[in-house]
């Protein structure tokens, strides 16, 4: 296959991506989130963030499922046999930074590059904001990464900007400079505060997959460095083992000459149309085969007639009403214990209630009601 079929191959891929996750994501918003999943579960960093608790307590840090745990470790094999394989082949937000960086060079007529001084410090940021997020998360056993996170502030647009700004102002600000710095510098994100990159970058030193330069056979003509949207010094290296490089195979692909850039695992070459449908093998057969199993499951089992749940358990998609039924309560003594106020219609969602009151806060309801 021609080298530019393949680039449009792997835009094709991270398109579709976007396009189901943005959809999946608008779903959950508008139609409740029993039956589309919320961004969290479909994010593999959910998988770490639970990843105490799940060993602790057996359970899952809320918004987060079985199914994500899963994703989380099917990404860190593809790091372990691919590096960044997740970002740079599968990633909607990286694929979306790619986007705004091709918009960034048409309208500048030029790719800007972080000076040195600036980007070799920057780069070790996401490290301490995975170590942070970590940290936080298996402490309060909760998401609190959200109002920060701007995957999570994209994914919530659909509620409008009042309610994301209201909900994740921090995270908003993250989004527009990170969309903002993605017109100039290619994946500002992934390269300076991703943490799931971070982890991926610590995982992937021990992969045997390794881009290799043919010193003899290299012209030097430089497109593997200008064409790399992580600004790998891809043409003086021997072999590009870096925890930056996220496999996207944009500079084998651009290399105008054969065999001066080659894909190895371990010592067997690869060409980049195989490492892409393995990659896609691997994760989307993995998800599959845990799906075919019944293990995979990104959204919250349905209650059977006559099941009751905790009032830990209530869920932000469900309405008053169905969250008073659900954990045998009556009504007006719901009300009461989530300190609703009277005006709240029955049939409003329990994640909408602060629309109508102002202040209010489900999660901070239920951490209140567990102590």
């Amino acid at each position: 296959m021609k080298k530019k079929y393949i680039k449009y191959l792997r835009w094709s891929i991270l398109i579709l991506i976007i396009l189901f996750i943005t959809t999946e994501s608008y779903l959950h918003i508008t139609q409740g989130g029993g039956k589309s999943p919320s961004v969290h579960a479909l994010c593999p960093f959910g998988g770490l963030e639970s990843l105490y608790q799940a060993f602790t307590t057996g359970s899952f840090i809320s918004k987060i499922f079985a199914g994500t745990m899963i994703l989380f470790g099917i990404t860190l094999l593809l790091a372990f046999l691919f590096r960044r394989s997740f970002c740079g082949l599968l990633c909607p937000f990286g694929a979306i930074q790619e986007f705004f960086a091709k918009i960034g060079q048409k309208i500048f007529k030029k790719r800007f590059i972080m000076p040195i001084k600036i980007d070799r410090p920057l780069r070790h940021l996401k490290y301490l904001v995975l170590i942070i997020t970590v940290f936080y998360a298996w402490k309060t056993a909760g998401l609190w990464m959200s109002p920060y996170d701007p995957w999570s502030a994209y994914a919530h647009l659909p509620e409008g900007l009042g309610s994301v700004w209201e909900e994740s102002a921090v995270g908003l600000i993250l989004l527009v400079v990170t969309l903002i710095g993605s017109l100039l510098y290619d994946r500002f994100f992934c390269k300076y505060l991703c943490p799931m990159g971070a982890l991926y970058g610590i995982l992937g030193k021990a992969s045997p997959f390794k881009v290799v330069r043919d010193e003899l056979t290299c012209i030097n003509c430089g497109k593997c460095n200008r064409s790399c949207p992580m600004n790998i010094d891809v043409q003086h290296s021997q072999e590009v083992k870096t925890a930056e490089c996220i496999n996207c195979q944009i500079c084998v692909l651009e290399c105008p000459k054969p065999g001066a850039l080659e894909n190895k695992e371990g010592p067997k070459a690869l060409q980049p149309l195989p490492v892409i449908t393995l990659v896609m093998v691997i994760f989307f057969g993995s998800l599959l085969t845990f799906k075919a199993a019944g293990v995979y499951t990104v959204l919250p089992t349905r209650l059977t007639a006559g099941e009751t749940i905790d009032y830990a358990e209530v869920k932000g998609y469900m309405t008053i009403k169905e969250a008073a039924e659900a954990t045998n309560t009556e009504l007006d003594q719901f009300y009461k214990t989530f300190k609703i106020p009277e005006n709240v219609s029955q049939e409003t969602m329990m994640k909408e209630i602060s629309k109508a009151a102002p202040g209010y806060s489900l999660d901070e309801m239920k951490k209140a009601l567990q102590n």
